[in-house]
């Protein structure tokens, strides 16, 4: 096992209570106890690599979590008209879509191996939001969990929030691409048609795999800017200690699978 998780500044994630105020890390958005469920959900993934991966006597575990965490505090966060705090600490306020009753999120495509129930929406819930019906259906056969037919069970449970989370992370969801976690730690090795959609391994990539043409290809945005800098807040260091605009930026890519954000 590597470094514990203290070495990377988690804990300068911080979350709104009800009334837009920061409180403690990590806390309120789901739960109070939301930092010992992330922590509980990242110990049943340790055996997989999420933030304990060695290659080539290298430890990535720190990058890993700050990656992935960057990713949460931007996707929930309170939002300039909500957060009272330094745009850093706005993460972690909401634990579902804005809007979630506007659309169901179920695929009929897949009524035959994951049919949606009736009367329930699949719309984006946990820290890394999963949407439609066999998404659900999926994370909920590899957590042992009846999410097809219970999707709220993610919104009342903290560490199932991030069990789902982290499962979003370490799984490839789309054909023809890795997951998060390969291209983070460099598993994940480009091709020469990867090279020439100038995809290559680092933190740009995972927000490729995440959210595919929804963000690739768009050039240096605030959306982007605003998890780059999450990421190199909590990471502790500025954009040239990171590496190079290619590694850490996904404004040039190509996505793996156009049209892949509408499906995540």
């Amino acid at each position: 096992m590597g470094p514990s998780l203290t070495t990377c500044r988690v804990t300068s994630l911080r979350t709104c209570s009800q009334t837009g105020t920061p409180s403690r890390p990590m806390q309120r958005a789901f739960g109070t106890t939301s930092m010992y469920s992330f922590i509980t959900a990242f110990a049943e993934y340790e055996p997989y690599g999420f933030g304990t991966t060695y290659l080539n006597s290298n430890f990535f575990g720190t990058k890993e979590v700050a990656a992935f965490l960057a990713h949460p505090g931007t996707k929930t966060s309170c939002g300039y008209k909500v957060a009272t705090n330094e745009p850093l600490s706005w993460g972690l306020c909401y634990n579902k879509e804005m809007n979630s009753n506007s659309y169901n999120y179920c695929d009929e495509h897949y009524k035959n191996t994951y049919p949606c129930a009736p009367g329930v929406a699949y719309y984006g819930q946990c820290a890394l939001p999963i949407y439609w019906n066999y998404n659900y259906g999926e994370a909920g056969k590899d957590l042992k969990v009846d999410l097809l037919n219970h999707p709220e069970y993610i919104e009342q449970n903290a560490t199932l929030a991030f069990q789902v989370a982290i499962w979003r992370w370490m799984t490839p969801i789309m054909g023809h691409q890795p997951s998060a976690h390969d291209v983070i730690i460099g598993l994940w090795k480009p091709t020469k048609n990867d090279f020439l959609a100038k995809r290559v391994s680092g933190f740009g990539a995972t927000m490729n795999v995440l959210y595919g043409d929804l963000v690739c290809g768009q050039g240096d945005n605030e959306s982007m800017n605003n998890i780059i800098s999450h990421y190199l807040d909590l990471m502790g260091v500025g954009q040239e200690e990171a590496g190079p605009h290619e590694v850490v930026s996904r404004a040039e890519q190509i996505a793996f699978n156009p049209s892949s954000s509408l499906s995540p």
